[in-house]
């Protein structure tokens, strides 16, 4: 990064505002798409949560890039200059990485307010790694920073994307969806703009190589098609937004087979722990969560595996007092602090915050009313 000294002769510098405006349209369809892919992932099982975060990551990341180089596409400069080809690549690969990492933190570990800040903290500085590093890429023309453009960009990122993350993940609603989608979109938007505004250049004489050279008319090529890529999911992802759900009949479980004899009000469920089997009082447990063949037994503190499928843990657990609640989790009503509803769906939450929600499914909603009232 080179900051700015006296005597240095800089560049003219203009925008095209055709561009200006489509890289602020790139930036929130990205977001849209990426913060879309990754609603409701908490009733889906461990594989679907991992093409989901995937292809999220790929749609955000992706997207801060597109809107870096359409940009840059935009920007008028009185000498032809080119892209380092391995330098671009390497700018699009750390913004996915960094988006990725966030997102496993908020879907793969229990999400609490530390969490959500920590990923909007690293996507903000992945927006700004993407954005030098991608800066650092020109060839023929050199940028020269200034300290307060660097430090304004940075903490204008940061707070951006927390505020972004904070509200799509505070809770899981088309409406705050929308919302942290505009956070994000302007976040990257004008991250780039203020970092460009602080930003001159100068012209070099020679070529300095690192990896092969890509032409403005060859990155418009490649801007136009990860453009169409992240339109496309966005089109996909769209009938959240655009189509109600349909409605769908009441719907109650088939009959489960001839329950056990009941089972003693300290029945313990066997975990796996550290490659060891442990046996947890049922008491100690708030909910069971499907997954796959088996499941996840969470308490106050902790998450364990079981070998238990939610067919056997239903039948095992409710005989204790459980509750079914969806078809992918049952409850312990007395680790319950609060249960909400929301037109024909529900959830409930516990003490302590740092355990998830958990959803009412429409077919089980009468039956936690009952029980919750």
């Amino acid at each position: 990064m080179v900051l700015h000294c006296p005597g240095m002769e800089f560049l003219n510098v203009g925008h095209n505002p055709w561009l200006v405006a489509v890289s602020l349209v790139v930036a929130l369809v990205a977001g849209a798409t990426g913060l879309t892919l990754t609603k409701d992932l908490s009733s889906k099982s461990v594989p679907q949560r991992k093409l989901a975060v995937s292809l999220a990551a790929i749609a955000l990341g992706g997207g801060i890039w597109s809107m870096h180089f359409v940009a840059m596409l935009g920007m008028q400069l009185p000498i032809l200059f080119y892209y380092d080809a391995a330098i671009t690549l390497t700018s699009a690969l750390i913004a996915i990485l960094m988006v990725g990492f966030a997102l496993v933190l908020l879907h793969f570990t229990t999400r609490s307010k530390a969490v959500i800040v920590s990923a909007g903290a690293i996507v903000g500085a992945g927006i700004l790694a993407m954005h030098y590093v991608g800066m650092a890429g020109m060839q023929l023309c050199r940028a020269v920073y200034t300290p307060f453009g660097v430090l304004s960009s940075s903490a204008l990122a940061i707070g951006l994307c927390i505020l972004a993350f904070g509200t799509a993940y505070g809770v899981r609603s088309n409406r705050n969806i929308i919302i942290g989608t505009l956070c994000f979109g302007f976040a990257v938007f004008s991250v780039h703009f203020l970092a460009m505004e602080t930003t001159n250049f100068v012209a070099l004489p020679e070529i300095r190589e690192f990896g092969p050279l890509i032409s403005n008319e060859v990155m418009a090529i490649g801007v136009i098609l990860s453009s169409f890529v992240i339109f496309g999911a966005f089109l996909w992802v769209g009938s959240t937004y655009l189509m109600p759900a349909p409605a769908r009949p009441e719907i109650t479980d088939p009959p489960l087979a001839p329950a056990p004899d009941p089972l003693p009000h300290d029945t313990r469920i066997p975990c796996e722990r550290d490659g060891g089997k442990v046996f947890i009082p049922a008491a100690d447990v708030a909910f069971v969560r499907a997954d796959g063949h088996y499941t996840q037994v969470y308490t106050d503190t902790e998450r364990h595996f079981c070998v238990w499928p939610i067919t056997e843990a239903t039948k095992r657990l409710t005989s204790n007092g459980f509750i079914k609640v969806h078809r992918s989790y049952i409850v312990n009503p007395n680790k319950v602090s609060r249960f909400e509803r929301a037109k024909d769906k529900g959830r409930c939450t516990f003490e302590p915050a740092s355990l998830p929600p958990v959803p009412v499914s429409r077919s089980h909603l009468k039956e936690a009313q009952d029980a919750f009232q």
